[in-house]
């Protein structure tokens, strides 16, 4: 769909990704959303945010024990200890040297393999000068020396993996919650099939609380319908027949039959699978940080080894540099800090799902954020009482919230926490009458009170269509949701429902822009009215509306394609993708995770949006922890190798030094998971 009379879109986004949601019509009236139902699917069971964090760190443990990244430092460090008990024997002494030699052709050879694969890729890499380590050990019958090389080069490799995280599971959660039932109508019988059966043109039967199963057009009946999952919207939209309604989407009070218009597989609700999947596939993995310093770090190392045997025509002065030089700092300081950010933002309700995303976080140069839900808290308030002449807004609020106390609706129990809140007592109501997802009617004080949706209090009174219009509020700057309100066959007023924007935001759009974040955007399903004006609201600049899932990942791809390092925020189901697409992608699961978290590269488990910049200054001080430890550990390590070189220090006492700058840099890197002023909190905060 064009813009047509829009203002021109962002620069960051194309007219497509400007689009309507086509056929979903707003409700003027009551807009019913209960609990989800249990086959909606795609949430995670309730749980706390300490025990969420906790999960997740036993979890992460347990694959670092299963992974095999951890058998060749455990098998080197026992055969180190087999060696080191054969000597405390005088009999067995001769048997330790063939225990380390053993043990070092067993755990050496895949280093060894793996370095030769890599070089001969063209990839020159931190392992090389380990691996030269290795065989000159071996040449040189210095198994002791070798087998110290092989524990600090594996270890620290299976810190880096453990750091590294794991997989996310976004696509398959997704799959999971995907439709799986239709109800087919033929021959005046209903024929249950799989989502995926269902043909183009079939009629199909959608009882309450199911889902859609592909997209339709409703050809009969009458409901509201959750599209939370696909447009991040709280209040869900009226169907009726002419209603185009997309897969995935939640029926929520009444039976409807609608005609199929596209097979489950090229649906909504496949295409958001489709492009969660293509954006994980399409993210580049990040050098290791080792593999950068280890660029001109190699060749030093490989120049003073030359240099150490042209000097002195001495190898074993060759092998003491290599073992100094070995670039286990490089290795150990990045993980073992990284290790240290996750549980510190684990602490603060944040889960870093590996450490490539944590290190990211602190580059970011873009914000983009989700309406609903995440610049919003995602459910609807009353925003203003419109009151007839010889009426007032604590009457109105009196009366309606009186017969809407019987009412189970979303937006009944929203009136009445507004009539409570501003201090109203609400009197009884007698005789409630209620049309599921369209009002409800009652005799309070001896009036009858009809509220609801407009054509609900017409129908009951359709001369009071010109006091309503009278009223002026049928304009295009109308509030999308409205309950009408009339009292003793008298138009009353307008209550005006608004979604309210999250404690906070402001404060946290601030501190972005102190930590250099340039760019703030705000990406919504919303129109493009309700999207400006909380963009307005907030102080964010950039805003488009109107978008599907599809569109709000090709706004982010453009950013990324134009260099730029983008955080993308969300909540919702539909916000999925773009998280995926995004260079971080950050999920607010304070009230489940589900797919979203899944897709995230981070979760924050508190309903608190002030922890992405939190998230980000973590992330900041645990690569400045990282980059300290590998400097001043190369360091040592050129001043260790000059020694080497010059004949003070000889293969086993530099394998061991080695060891005690390792030991430095470890004692370091773990600052990062302290607070900044030095504390260890003991448990989630």
């Amino acid at each position: 769909m064009p813009w047509g009379g829009r203002p021109a879109p962002p620069p960051f986004l194309t007219p497509r990704a400007a689009m309507t949601t086509v056929g979903v019509t707003k409700s003027p009236g009551h807009a019913m959303l209960p609990p989800p139902p249990p086959d909606v699917g795609g949430g995670v069971d309730a749980a706390t945010p300490e025990t969420n964090a906790r999960s997740h760190q036993r979890a992460w443990l347990a694959e670092a024990f299963r992974s095999r990244s951890t058998v060749l430092p455990a098998v080197a460090l026992a055969f180190l200890a087999l060696g080191g008990v054969a000597r405390l024997f005088p009999a067995a002494t001769s048997h330790s040297a063939t225990l380390w030699l053993v043990g070092l052709a067993l755990t050496g050879a895949p280093v060894v393999w793996r370095t030769a694969r890599g070089v001969l890729a063209g990839r020159l890499a931190a392992d090389l000068v380990a691996t030269l380590a290795i065989l000159t050990a071996i040449a040189l019958e210095q198994p002791f020396v070798g087998l110290l090389v092989v524990l600090m080069q594996t270890g620290g490799e299976a810190l880096e993996r453990y750091a590294e995280g794991r997989a996310s599971d976004a696509v398959r959660s997704l799959e999971e919650a995907a439709p799986r039932r239709a109800h087919v109508l033929r021959a005046r019988r209903t024929e249950d099939v799989r989502a995926e059966d269902v043909a183009v043109g079939d009629l199909l039967l959608v009882r309450p609380g199911e889902l859609v199963p592909c997209d339709v057009v409703v050809v009969a009946g009458r409901s509201h319908v959750d599209t939370a999952r696909l447009t991040g919207e709280p209040l869900p939209v009226s169907a009726a027949p002419g209603t185009r309604l997309m897969s995935g989407s939640a029926n929520v009070e009444g039976a409807l039959t609608a005609r199929a218009l596209a097979p489950a597989r090229e649906s909504q609700y496949a295409r958001i699978v489709a492009l969660v999947r293509s954006a994980q596939a399409s993210k580049a993995p990040l050098q290791r940080v080792a593999d950068r310093y280890a660029v001109w770090f190699t060749p030093v190392t490989l120049a003073m080894c030359v240099v150490a045997y042209i000097v002195s025509r001495d190898p074993l002065r060759v092998l003491a540099v290599l073992a100094v030089a070995t670039p286990c700092p490089l290795i150990l300081a990045t993980p073992v800090a990284i290790l240290g950010g996750i549980n510190r933002a684990a602490r603060r309700h944040v889960i870093v799902r590996h450490g490539t995303a944590l290190e990211q976080l602190g580059d970011v140069s873009v914000a983009v954020f989700d309406k609903t839900g995440t610049v919003t808290i995602g459910r609807p308030r009353v925003s203003g009482v419109l009151a007839a002449p010889g009426t007032t807004e604590r009457e109105i609020l009196r009366l309606a919230g009186a017969v809407e106390q019987s009412s189970g609706h979303l937006l009944a129990r929203t009136l009445v926490e507004a009539a409570e809140e501003r201090g109203i007592r609400l009197p009884h109501a007698r005789d409630v009458v209620e049309a599921a997802g369209r009002g409800v009617a009652g005799n309070v004080d001896g009036r009858r009170v009809v509220v609801g949706a407009r054509s609900f209090v017409l129908e009951q009174h359709p001369d009071l269509e010109p006091e309503f219009a009278a009223l002026g509020h049928e304009s295009g700057d109308a509030p999308a949701l409205r309950a009408y309100v009339a009292v003793g066959g008298r138009v009353a007023g307008v209550v005006e429902y608004d979604d309210a924007i999250r404690p906070g935001v402001h404060d946290v759009l601030a501190d972005l822009g102190g930590l250099g974040v340039g760019r703030t955007i705000l990406l919504s399903g919303d129109n493009m009215r309700n999207a400006r004006a909380v963009a307005a609201a907030v102080g964010i600049d950039e805003v488009a509306g109107d978008l599907l899932p599809g569109d709000k990942v090709e706004a982010v791809r453009r950013l990324v394609a134009a260099g730029e390092s983008v955080l993308m925020v969300g909540d919702g189901t539909n916000d999925a993708p773009a998280i995926s697409a995004a260079t971080v992608g950050v999920a607010l699961a304070g009230h489940g995770g589900g797919i979203t978290a899944e897709a995230a590269d981070v979760v924050i488990l508190a309903d608190d949006l002030a922890r992405v910049t939190e998230a980000i200054r973590i992330s900041r001080r645990t690569m400045r922890i990282a980059r300290q430890g590998i400097r001043v550990g190369l360091g040592l390590s050129a001043v260790a190798m000059v020694g080497a070189a010059a004949g003070m220090i000889g293969p086993a006492a530099g394998a061991l030094l080695q060891e005690g700058i390792d030991l430095a840099v470890i004692l370091n890197a773990l600052r990062a998971s302290r607070s900044p002023d030095g504390s260890v909190p003991s448990g989630i905060d």
